[in-house]
């Protein structure tokens, strides 16, 4: 009973074979003003798929289409369209400027960064450490100025938990 009232309440399409003609529920042609009428072979051809897949379509009931004088047409919608490619096109190249821009800056960017590191590479050798600690003459201690007592160093360095328990 409620498919009753939906096929009452909306467009009802009624599918039948191969090459049939399509109705409505009122029993009117499906073909509107904007709809246009084309071959089997022409339909494939502007819907971009073989013509195989368009008797598929039209036996499955997703494309209208009558059979007039044992030839088959089918009923494509003709919507204008808004034809957006060259605006599409023109922010396509904005971006990829805006891209190359950006890859331009990166790379300056990356060119400076290895300059500096070479500058300082390059100043390492100068920097270098002192060899061995130099132990102050016992004339040069400062006034006032007391130093913790310093440990002997051992030759053979232990392990810290070695030198704090002992073992």
């Amino acid at each position: 009973m409620a498919s009753k009232g939906l096929r009452e309440g909306f467009w009802y399409q009624t599918m039948g074979s191969v090459g049939e003609r399509d109705t409505t529920a009122s029993g009117t042609s499906d073909q509107t003003e904007n709809q246009q009428r084309l071959t089997v072979h022409d339909a494939a051809r502007q819907l971009g798929i073989s013509e195989d897949a368009v008797r598929m379509r039209i036996k499955r009931g997703t494309l209208s289409s009558e059979k007039v004088e044992g030839r088959l047409y089918v009923y494509l919608t003709t919507e204008p369209t808004t034809d957006r490619t060259g605006e599409l096109i023109e922010e396509l190249r904005g971006r990829v400027h805006s891209l190359e821009h950006q890859l331009d800056q990166e790379r300056e960017a990356n060119r400076e960064n290895r300059r500096i590191i070479a500058a300082l590479t390059s100043r390492i050798p100068a920097i270098e450490a002192p060899e061995a600690p130099q132990s102050p003459e016992p004339g040069e201690q400062g006034e006032g100025r007391v130093d913790a007592p310093q440990q002997p160093q051992t030759a053979t360095s232990q392990p810290w938990y070695r030198r704090w328990f002992g073992a």
